[in-house]
């Protein structure tokens, strides 16, 4: 079992927006470990207080992951944090060394990992 990690910074609080974040974010993290959703144990998604006009895991469960719990959580509204942002912890299966395992973070969220963006 591997967790791997990824977020994106949206354009805009509306469910397109959100909706649209998702599905790029969750689409690259799955063709860049090579996993299906079969392998995928559970995803947590956090979003930044700003974001209010969409659940993450509706937009995940529109993409095949309707028998993968999800959950959804408001991320610590620090001072100067990176706006409009949707965070990811996913679960997976894999046959995939940790250090093989690609993290993804897309658009202005790649400022928050600089180290492991891909």
């Amino acid at each position: 079992m591997r967790a791997i990690r990824g977020a994106i910074q949206v354009e805009e609080n509306s469910a397109q927006s959100i909706a649209s974040g998702v599905k790029e974010l969750i689409g690259a993290i799955m063709r860049s470990n090579s996993l299906t959703p079969s392998m995928v144990i559970s995803v947590i998604f956090t979003s930044t207080p700003d974001l209010t006009a969409a659940f993450p895991a509706a937009a995940c469960r529109e993409i095949g992951f309707e028998s993968v719990p999800l959950i959804g959580a408001v991320e610590v509204d620090v001072p100067g944090a990176l706006d409009r942002t949707i965070r990811v912890m996913l679960h997976c299966e894999t046959t995939l060394s940790g250090e093989a395992i690609s993290h993804i973070y897309l658009r202005g969220a790649q400022a928050l990992r600089k180290d492991i963006a891909q």
